[in-house]
C-alpha cells in the first residue's frame, strides 16, 4: 500500500471518528473484565447468573478492545420460547466514556446482529432501555429497533425505575 493510500485511509478514519478495535467473545479468562467494565459503566449490578447465561451463547456476547484495553462490550444471551424458537435478549451494550461516538457500540451491535442472523433459531432481538436514556433509545432505533411496551419498575434501584422495551425481528 502506498504512502498516499495510507494517509487517505488514516485521514477516512479520522473523519468517521473510527478506531481500530479488535473484537474477541467472552470466556473464563477475560469475565472479570467484563464484570469490572459494566460496574464502571452501569447504575446497576448484574448477577453472575446474567453473566454465565452470556457466555453459554458463545459469539453473542462480544469484547472491543483497543490498544489490548477492553472498552466496550455487548453481553447478549438467549431465551427460550415456547414454540421452539428463542429470542436474543441484550443486557448490557457499553463503552467506556472517552471511546463513545467512536463506531464502537455499532461494530459490537452489528457483530451480534450477524451471530444472531446465523442462528435459525433466533427470530428477534430485543433489550430494555431506561425510559429517559434518549441517546440509548436513539441508538438503538438508528440500528432498526421498534419501541415497543414501557415496563413500569424495571429498574428497581434506580431514580427513573421505567423501561422502555426495544426490539428488532429478524428475517430468515
Amino acid at each position: 500500500v502506498s504512502f498516499q493510500t495510507r494517509i487517505l485511509l488514516l485521514l477516512d478514519a479520522m473523519v468517521k471518528h473510527e478506531l481500530a478495535v479488535s473484537f474477541d467473545v467472552v470466556r473464563e479468562k477475560n469475565l472479570d473484565q467484563l464484570k469490572l467494565l459494566n460496574n464502571v459503566i452501569f447504575p446497576v449490578k448484574y448477577a453472575d447468573e446474567i453473566y454465565r447465561q452470556c457466555m453459554a451463547c458463545g459469539d453473542l456476547t462480544q469484547l472491543a478492545f483497543h490498544n489490548d484495553i477492553l472498552v466496550g462490550a455487548i453481553a447478549t444471551r438467549c431465551e427460550k420460547q415456547h414454540n421452539g424458537k428463542a429470542k436474543a435478549y441484550i443486557a448490557t451494550l457499553g463503552i467506556l466514556a472517552p471511546y463513545r461516538s467512536l463506531g464502537i457500540g455499532s461494530k459490537l451491535l452489528a457483530r451480534t446482529l450477524a451471530a444472531c442472523a446465523h442462528d435459525p433459531n433466533i427470530e428477534e432481538v430485543f433489550v430494555h432501555v431506561q425510559i429517559d436514556n434518549d441517546e440509548a433509545i436513539r441508538f438503538y432505533e438508528r440500528h432498526g429497533f421498534q419501541r415497543g411496551e414501557t415496563v413500569k419498575d424495571y429498574y428497581k434501584k434506580l431514580s427513573q425505575p421505567d423501561a422502555v422495551i426495544l426490539t428488532k425481528k429478524l428475517t430468515s
